[in-house]
């Protein structure tokens, strides 16, 4: 498996940078929904 480091840096400074200043503004909330929001894809259901 290749990893994809620019890809993974810049993802993880975004997501950095948005987890540090909305918890400032104290709208975490909306980081944590985020977050749900982007990873939903990776989610599958066994049934």
């Amino acid at each position: 498996m290749k990893v994809r480091w620019k890809k993974l840096l810049i993802r993880t400074t975004f997501w950095l940078v948005a987890e540090v200043s909305l918890n400032c503004l104290g709208l975490d909330d909306i980081a944590d929904y985020s977050e749900f929001v982007f990873e939903r894809n990776s989610i599958s259901l066994s049934q």
